[in-house]
């Protein structure tokens, strides 16, 4: 085969003639500068082009290193790098990261083993205006130190055993808020559709946004569940008030609550929408869409269940999670009953 013959075969070779006529050769790489070559005739033709594919070959980058040796930079980039990290779901790790980097950003310099117990708690301290903020810090400090103890940063945990602060407690909706917002918003219109799906399923916003038509088993009378936080994955039997609802709502997505547009929802933008709807039904402040999780256990409670059969719908990992709404239900059941003894007793007076 001839030498014009390889050229062809060769990437990124650019051939013209000059105004004088003379056949030029230049290597030029896809965004590159164009390399000049001698003619394909030259003995040293492939010998160039090989240098010239050389120089421009991209030069691996060293991963730059964050921070200084030992201090809170260095290890929130061993951890990101780690598998501890890397196993986590990416919503997870997402909500993980910005609390590290956030924290980073004021004290990333500091090195690890100087941190007191003190320095810890002055640190929450000054959150103590936003109480979920601060807890969720010291989680995610007590993490990062524990990790650090495994790794050779330091020998103890001085974020073990600083105290979480109180915090308050979603309110659970009441009958009459229902109602009320039942009222607003009628079968037929979307808002209802989730605020249904969200009171006989008693899941958290993330996955009844990501409920889907596929998931529901209108024969079988079910609808499946795998949860985001959890991950547990549930089948739980449609109550006949939902059935009422899914059977009026026109599938126009795959997942069943959409925007207007036809998109799927991000989690944010649905919780959003459910607020806007929740406000429009007048109802007090204290009433947030995981109030509507609440209520939905505590019906259970209500009807005699036991904590194992509302862990069964809602999803709860542990008996003290649901525990309390089976001794609330239990207790005013109890009262009731008093009551009544109390009243029969002063009749036979």
């Amino acid at each position: 085969m001839g030498r014009r013959g390889m050229t062809l075969k060769l990437k990124h070779i650019d051939r013209f003639k000059d105004r004088h006529g003379i056949t030029r050769f230049y290597f030029r790489p896809p965004g590159g500068k164009r390399i000049p070559l001698p003619d394909e005739s030259d003995p040293g033709f492939l010998a160039a082009y090989e240098a010239a594919q050389a120089s421009t070959a991209p030069v691996e980058k060293k991963a730059k290193v964050r921070g200084a040796e030992g201090t809170f930079d260095r290890l929130a980039y061993d951890y990101y790098r780690s598998t501890d990290f890397l196993g986590l779901k990416p919503s997870t790790q997402a909500k993980n990261r910005g609390l590290i980097d956030r924290f980073c950003e004021e004290h990333g310099k500091r090195l690890v083993r100087q941190m007191t117990r003190q320095n810890v708690s002055t640190i929450i301290g000054k959150k103590a205006s936003t109480p979920a903020g601060a807890n969720n810090l010291l989680k995610i400090l007590n993490m990062l130190l524990r990790f650090g103890i495994a790794n050779g940063y330091r020998t103890d945990n001085p974020a073990a055993g600083v105290k979480k602060f109180k915090q308050g407690t979603y309110h659970t909706w009441t009958e009459d808020e229902i109602e009320q917002f039942e009222a607003k918003w009628p079968i037929g219109t979307p808002e209802r559709f989730a605020f249904a799906l969200h009171l006989y399923t008693g899941q958290r916003r993330s996955d009844v946004c990501k409920m889907t038509w596929a998931a529901y088993d209108a024969a079988r009378n079910t609808i499946d569940v795998a949860q985001d936080k959890t991950e547990a994955k549930l089948t739980i039997s449609v109550h006949k008030d939902l059935r009422a609802v899914l059977d009026v709502t026109p599938r126009r997505h795959m997942v069943m609550l959409p925007t207007m547009s036809g998109k799927a929802r991000s989690v944010a933008g649905y919780g959003n929408w459910l607020a806007d709807a929740i406000g429009a039904a007048k109802l007090p402040d204290r009433c947030v869409l995981h109030g509507v999780r609440k209520a939905a256990a505590r019906r259970l409670a209500e009807a005699g269940c036991s904590a194992n059969e509302i862990m069964s719908i809602t999803g709860h990992k542990t008996l003290s999670e649901v525990e309390r709404y089976t001794k609330e239900a239990g207790q005013k059941a109890l009262s009731k009953a008093a009551i009544v003894r109390l009243e029969e007793h002063s009749k036979d007076r």
